[in-house]
């Protein structure tokens, strides 16, 4: 069986490094010696070498055959493709893969594109495909075997504690890539699924929602904030709203294409139309409701973020709150207020009213009203 390296960054002596960590082995340790330079760290028992310059290419290929290379932690940027609006980057980029395994690959992304897979799913199962594949760079697909995979999720899923959506997600992805493009017979099923973590939506107080949404003086950043708020919007849902999607007579926003490819709407209320208009006004965006530094490009995730962030510090908050914590607090909110489960569900658009009902977890209405048997004390 081959070692497994695993790479770290981390600082030596005020530099930073890459070390190296894995199981004595002398040949690994020449191999790093001769490419790499690599020195022994008696503090961290590590080898280690100077992150500038660092080739990771290089080493992913004096070690094939040799060893199964972990990068996962170094996290390697790559641009994100201007072809798409709300495109995040990748928190890591793989290597090149060999032809043999890059055709398959293309292949898999063909496919999801010819189904209309969501942008979002299509890179997370390439990338996903693309990490496993990467374990057995030098085996050619058709090989791999339920045993291979079992080892997969031992040394890499397993040992690395990876959270469940993630491991769920992996899962997900191979699974349809060996059923679409290597029709294959291989029990798949046998990956370990880890069990649901059972995790309560955070949600703000009222007050702590109007302190953010009050917080910015500029229109513009206030009606995104409130508009994601006002609907249970998520992120991507704001940022592919059009102007036509505002219906000012029927008071309600036409979400188009949302997670699961679906259409909904959603109530508007009267002082977000009032708000939206007065942006409108001063704004008068063209192709997207929201958009870029230029007219015609879309509102950036990332600069999203930020409106988010310096509303968080104007109100003094100092949770780790993130946008979606609007949506979680609006169907709180809206739960607390006497809405009906199933309508918050389709407010929100989910397909299972299971994924609804954990609001009933983290509403206070009912909770509020026991009393502690310590107050009768």
């Amino acid at each position: 069986m081959k070692q497994k390296v695993i790479l770290l960054k981390g600082t030596h002596r005020n530099q930073s490094v890459i070390f190296f960590q894995f199981e004595k082995d002398e040949k690994i340790i020449k191999i790093l010696r001769q490419n790499f330079s690599v020195l022994w760290s008696a503090t961290n028992r590590m080898w280690y070498a100077p992150e500038q310059g660092f080739d990771l290419q290089k080493l992913l290929q004096v070690m094939k055959g040799l060893a199964w290379i972990d990068y996962s932690a170094i996290r390697y940027k790559s641009p994100p493709p201007a072809t798409h609006p709300h495109h995040t980057e990748s928190k890591e980029s793989v290597p090149d893969l060999p032809p043999h395994m890059a055709d398959k690959l293309a292949q898999f992304t063909r496919w999801m594109e010819h189904k209309r897979y969501s942008h979002n799913t299509i890179k997370a199962y390439r990338d996903m495909v693309k990490l496993f594949l990467m374990f057995f760079q030098d085996r050619d697909t058709t090989g791999i075997t339920n045993e291979d995979v079992v080892r997969f999720v031992n040394e890499y899923m397993v040992k690395r504690n990876l959270s469940f959506s993630y491991q769920n997600q992996l899962v997900n992805g191979l699974k349809l890539f060996y059923r679409e493009v290597e029709k294959s017979r291989m029990d798949i099923e046998k990956i370990h699924r880890p069990k649901r973590e059972f995790k309560l939506p955070n949600v703000l107080s009222k007050e702590e929602i109007k302190g953010i949404l009050e917080a910015h003086a500029n229109v513009k950043h206030r009606a995104m904030l409130s508009l994601i708020y006002a609907c249970g919007l998520r992120r991507s849902e704001l940022l592919n709203l059009k102007p036509t999607d505002v219906d000012s007579k029927r008071m309600v926003l036409v979400i188009r294409n949302a997670k699961g490819r679906k259409d909904r709407i959603a109530p508007l209320s009267a002082k977000v139309l009032e708000m939206l208009r007065t942006y409108y006004k001063a704004y008068k965006p063209k192709r997207w409701l929201f958009e870029g530094q230029y007219a015609g490009t879309p509102y950036s995730a990332k600069s999203l973020q930020s409106v988010l962030k310096q509303a968080l510090v104007k109100a003094n908050i100092h949770k780790p709150v993130t946008l979606h914590w609007l949506r979680h607090s609006y169907a709180t909110h809206l739960l607390e207020g006497g809405t009906d489960l199933r309508y918050i569900q389709e407010l929100l658009g989910h397909k299972s009213s299971k994924t609804t009902e954990i609001y009933t977890h983290v509403s206070t209405k009912q909770i509020q009203q026991i009393k502690s048997p310590f107050d009768s004390l």
